[in-house]
């Protein structure tokens, strides 16, 4: 059964079980200790930060392990937002970070902080000019990605950074997607990354603090792993992490190469092979392994479902599958399609034949969901991409000519992707230049509508609250 969610997680790397196993036997003393068994520890946990140091780029004074990438990123963030409280309470971040670090940003508001979101392009990608802007005298940390964990877009980090230095503004980097291919660019001052990304055991995570950053721990300190993660390390799992990431990172630049390979073709071939698809994120500037993309008309919990009985684990953003019903903040930011959405993350190895067996049940798997939404015939096949209603006039059945009042449509209470499933059930029931009022209070239809709007020939006249206005073009 292929796994496509490598974004998520990864299974135990060879490496890492074999090293995992020694460590058991060898380092299961305190390593602050000095007596044998203790010093036989601390040379192996020497070893390991050392090793991941190197793979990050830091000196391995600048490097201690969490139990955590989260707990690495909120370490991270409270504890230079502390170190740095003279300078002031302001806190920069992408619209795009990662949960972890918008939960942390959203305790240091609640007190009495203040956090300025920048925004992203339609790719996801911030610009370095506009996030450099954002930075004021009051500024304490800056927190960017390296790469984003829904979409693949890669981030202006080197640049962002050189606006960071200049303002004296230390910058956070979640380096846990990108770590595993390579270093992060730029003069960065904090990163945090998480082990079972690349293949390390869960519950190992780094957190690099470069010399001459103020950092205050957030929590009372002892004096293992510099005060920043107090309490005895899971050894095992450290020196386990540690042995992987420098497994991974050997043959990073070939893998990365032909899985790349792989994600052009899926881009390519999944709007060729099912009508009405939104590729998103950046198609160049990306992670090697990365593809996701929305389907219109589609219950993205469903198209799991439909995915995973056909043999492919691959996971989603869309509101159809959370229990906030709330489209992913990442698709929000973006302002892209959100229904239907599939991000598909390959891990190292994936074959070509696998890639090939997935297009292959793709196109039944969405035919299967839209057929159980009762979607129109006329909106489920490629040729409704244009519309099927004449240029002008009204449409067979139509309700006159552009001047009558708006055809309302009433979907409150219906979840994505039901209401934009409706309002292309009646679009052509009036005239070209006649209105359609939608009222919907599902979240996503904040994206959806839009976006169904650019993808169908249609005018979004805008929404005010819960009513979507939309104008029919073809």
């Amino acid at each position: 059964m292929p796994y496509f969610d490598a974004a998520s997680s990864l299974p135990l790397h060879p490496v890492a079980r074999q090293a995992l196993l020694a460590a058991l036997d060898e380092g299961w003393a305190d390593p602050a200790r000095l007596h044998r068994e203790g010093r036989r520890a601390r040379l192996l946990l020497d070893a390991a930060r050392e090793a991941a140091a190197e793979a990050v780029g830091c000196r391995p004074d600048e490097l201690s392990f969490t139990s955590s990438g989260t707990r690495a990123l909120h370490t991270g963030i409270a504890g230079a937002l502390a170190g740095r409280r003279r300078a002031g309470r302001r806190l920069v971040v992408s619209a795009v970070e990662h949960s972890a670090v918008l939960h942390a940003a959203r305790a240091h508001e609640a007190n009495g902080g203040v956090v300025e979101e920048v925004p992203v392009d339609r790719a996801g990608r911030v610009d370095a000019d506009g996030f450099g802007a954002a930075l004021r005298g009051d500024t304490a940390l800056a927190c960017l990605q390296s790469a984003n964990h829904e979409v693949g877009t890669e981030q202006p980090v080197a640049e962002a950074a050189e606006f960071c230095a200049e303002a004296g503004v230390p910058l956070l980097v979640d380096a846990a997607q990108s770590l595993a291919w390579g270093r992060v660019p730029g003069r960065w001052s904090l990163l945090a990354a998480s082990a079972h990304k690349w293949g390390g055991p869960g519950g190992v995570g780094l957190l690099v603090v470069r010399k001459g950053v103020r950092f205050s721990p957030p929590q009372p300190a002892d004096e293992r792993e510099s005060g920043r993660s107090p309490g005895f390390a899971d050894l095992p799992a450290i020196v386990a992490a540690a042995a992987s990431l420098r497994a991974v990172r050997e043959g990073a630049a070939a893998e990365a190469a032909r899985l790349r390979a792989l994600v052009d073709r899926i881009r390519a071939r999944v709007p060729e092979l099912v009508p009405d698809v939104e590729v998103v994120g950046d198609p160049v500037r990306r992670l090697p392994h990365v593809v996701t993309f929305s389907c219109l008309y589609v219950d993205g919990e469903a198209l799991l479902h439909a995915l995973d009985r056909a043999g492919f684990s691959v996971s989603s953003g869309s509101s159809c599958t959370s229990d906030t019903l709330a489209p992913s903040h990442v698709l929000r930011a973006m302002g892209v399609l959100s229904e239907g959405n599939v991000r598909v993350s390959l891990p190292p190895g994936t074959a070509r034949e696998d890639v090939d067996a997935f297009l292959e049940a793709l196109p039944e798997a969405v035919r299967q969901v839209r057929a159980h939404l009762d979607v129109p015939a006329a909106e489920s096949g490629a040729a409704a991409r244009a519309g099927s209603a004449p240029e002008s006039g009204p449409a067979p059945g139509g309700r006159g000519d552009a001047g009558a009042p708006p055809l309302t449509v009433d979907s409150r209470g219906k979840r994505c992707p039901v209401p934009v499933i409706e309002l292309a059930k009646v679009i052509g029931e009036v005239p070209v230049g006649g209105t359609v009022v939608l009222l919907a209070d599902d979240e996503a239809a904040r994206l959806d509508v839009p976006a169904w709007c650019e993808m169908r020939g249609h005018e979004y006249l805008g929404a005010d609250g819960h009513t979507y206005r939309v104008r029919r073009r073809v």
